[in-house]
């Protein structure tokens, strides 16, 4: 499907870089999942350059049941990442506004009040092997997306 934002590149394609002898199919699955924190790195990146910095990010789906992923978020995107007791937030949201339209919860803020945290990631890398990590995705972006090594 390409790439979305903040690159917006349809026909970009897929590119897997720094293979050796030694790559098991454990660390594809571990790229594979990494490639999620770092695109959420470049989202996080374009949302705080048009004056929208997030330094808390919530979290939901099925992926984040994985602590793994959750932890590589927080170190790849520098910020806290919080998983709710209920990762399913759309079935959630939409039950929600069922309390709201049924008048058993008030407002729509005292229904996002039922929010709870079940876990934060707070971010543990430091900040020189994180520049260097995101240094490196980039130069993978720009190869994937036919530009010159960065």
């Amino acid at each position: 499907t390409g790439m979305g934002a903040p690159h917006w590149r349809p026909e970009a394609r897929g590119l897997v870089c720094g293979l050796s002898l030694d790559t098991s199919r454990d660390d594809l699955i571990a790229a594979t999942l990494a490639s999620v924190a770092y695109q959420s790195a470049d989202l996080l990146s374009a949302l705080a350059a048009d004056g929208a910095p997030v330094t808390r990010l919530r979290v939901d789906g099925g992926m984040v049941a994985n602590d793994w992923l959750c932890q590589c978020l927080a170190d790849i995107a520098g910020v806290r990442v919080e998983r709710p007791q209920i990762t399913e937030t759309t079935a959630l949201g939409a039950g929600m506004l069922a309390t709201v339209g049924g008048g058993l919860v008030g407002s729509l803020g005292d229904a996002a009040g039922l929010w709870q945290l079940e876990r934060g990631f707070e971010p543990a890398m430091s900040v020189a092997l994180r520049e260097k990590l995101l240094n490196g995705w980039a130069n993978a972006v720009s190869k994937a997306l036919g530009r010159a090594s960065v």
